[in-house]
Parts: C-alpha cells; structure tokens; sequence
C-alpha cells in the first residue's frame, strides 16, 4: 500500500496518496471534507453550473481505498457534506452506495461547520472522538497533541524541474495532522497561509497527495 509512514503520538500511521489517512493498528480509514453535493448547494445558490458527478466520484475513490484497506472503522471529520440540505438532496443511487459502504463497518460523522448536526445516515455523529492517544475532530485546536482535523483543506507547491507543482497536502508535526480535503471540487488553502502556520510547529513537513506521496518542508 502506497503512503506515507509517520508516528503521531506513538500511533503509527500512512497518509495515502489518495488523501485518507490509516492507522492500521486500529483498522482505521480518516477522511475530511468530503463535501458530498457540492454541485447541488452550487446550483441551488445560484453560482455555476458544474457536473453533477462529484459525489460519485469522491465516493468511488472512497470504495478503493476501503477495497484497498478493508478498514473496519471509517471516521469522516466533519464537512462530509456540503450543507445539510445537500445531504438530503443526494440521489437515491448515491444515499444507498453510503449505506452499502456502511454495511459490517463502525462508521463516524464527525460535525463540521457545513454540517453542524445529525444526517440521516447510518453511524454515530459527534462533535470529536478521542480515542488516546489520538483525537479527531474537524477543526485544530492551539495546543492539542495527539490530533487528527481536517477543514483548512491544505495544499502545498513543490518546486521541480524548474516548475511549480501544487497538489494537496497533509500537514505533520509532532503535534498534529492536518488532513487534505477528500472531495472533487474542493478547493485548498495554500500551507503558507498565516492561519496554518500558526498551528504547525516550525518542523512540519507537507506531505504531497498523488500517486507518489512526497513529504517535503512545510512552506511557509
């Protein structure tokens, strides 16, 4: 399996090149900001037209790295969807291929701020899950150790063969992990934003999302 192998509070873990996180000891996929329905909350404020496949794709590359792992435990960290009428627009196909991905697996929503309540998805639903030495929850919190979030959506350039390669990214120190967003058509904010670099510590690394995950100096 293709990733990248780091400790985190004693825990040993893989950023894959897909941007999902695994703890194998635990059996455990971590994916963020999925933003399930995107198009559809677009469309219906009144922005662009975009395909309405999006959905269908973060969710077929979630099946492959379930195929890949056969994680029992899921946990998603919050903004799985991309608001809370999006989540109960979803196609019917699409709401079943969930509940088929659910089925023989603990599954956690973890609340985001785009969707800060219950949805009619199977699983457990909590503001965070600590489950030590880790936490999980979808927005970093100054101080905490041991922490699994998503939200800022991290992305990082890598300069190479007189290019600029920007890809999403994890974000690593000894404090923390900042997980790329999972979804198709989430944007990202570059790892050199102040807001990031105030929450990793002056040795984090970016780890490059793709088919060869690329750890490299956080740039600030």
């Amino acid at each position: 399996m293709n990733g990248y192998e780091f400790t985190l509070s004693g825990a040993p873990l893989k950023a894959l090149g897909s941007g999902a996180l695994w703890w194998p000891i635990e059996s455990l996929l971590v994916v963020s900001d999925l933003h399930l329905g995107k198009s559809e909350r677009i469309a219906r404020r009144g922005g662009t037209s975009l395909p309405p496949y999006d959905t269908r794709d973060t969710l077929n590359r979630l099946a492959a790295d379930l195929a890949l792992t056969h994680a029992r435990t899921v946990v998603c960290l919050g903004d799985s969807f991309d608001d809370l009428v999006a989540a109960e627009a979803l196609p019917e196909e699409e709401r079943q291929w969930i509940f088929h991905l659910q089925t023989g697996r603990r599954w956690v929503w973890i609340e985001g701020n785009h969707d800060p309540g219950p949805v009619e998805f199977g699983g457990a639903h909590l503001a965070e899950l600590p489950l030590p030495p880790l936490t999980f929850r979808h927005i970093a919190q100054a101080g905490a150790s041991g922490e699994i979030s998503g939200h800022y959506h991290p992305k990082a350039t890598l300069q190479a063969r007189g290019r600029n390669i920007t890809r999403a990214a994890f974000l690593i120190d000894s404090n923390r992990v900042i997980l790329p967003a999972y979804g198709t058509y989430t944007g990202g904010l570059q790892s050199r934003t102040p807001v990031l670099g105030d929450l990793m510590r002056p040795e984090a690394i970016a780890v490059l999302t793709g088919p060869n995950p690329t750890p490299i100096p956080m740039p600030r």
